[in-house]
């Protein structure tokens, strides 16, 4: 538990994010092909890196929609 009753959570977009690039390692799929899946540039992918809070529902749709993914399928896998 943190100092003062504060208690340390991960922000849902950069938990989404992280499960993405993970999908992306098991999958063995390049940057080029995962910016297609979600309908952006390279450089996003770079930029959400960084800062995942920007990432879009727009975004993660598309890449549901190219992996052939549900959303409760995504975030329950491990």
């Amino acid at each position: 538990m943190a100092a003062k009753g504060k208690v340390k959570r991960i922000p849902l977009q950069k938990s989404i994010w992280c499960k993405i690039r993970y999908w992306q390692n098991l999958h063995d799929i390049s940057d080029e092909e995962l910016a297609v899946y979600l309908g952006c540039s390279t450089r996003t992918l770079q930029n959400y890196d960084k800062d995942p809070s920007n990432v879009t529902l727009k975004a993660i749709d598309s890449f549901l929609f190219a992996a052939e993914l549900s959303l409760s399928d995504f975030m329950s896998a491990a």
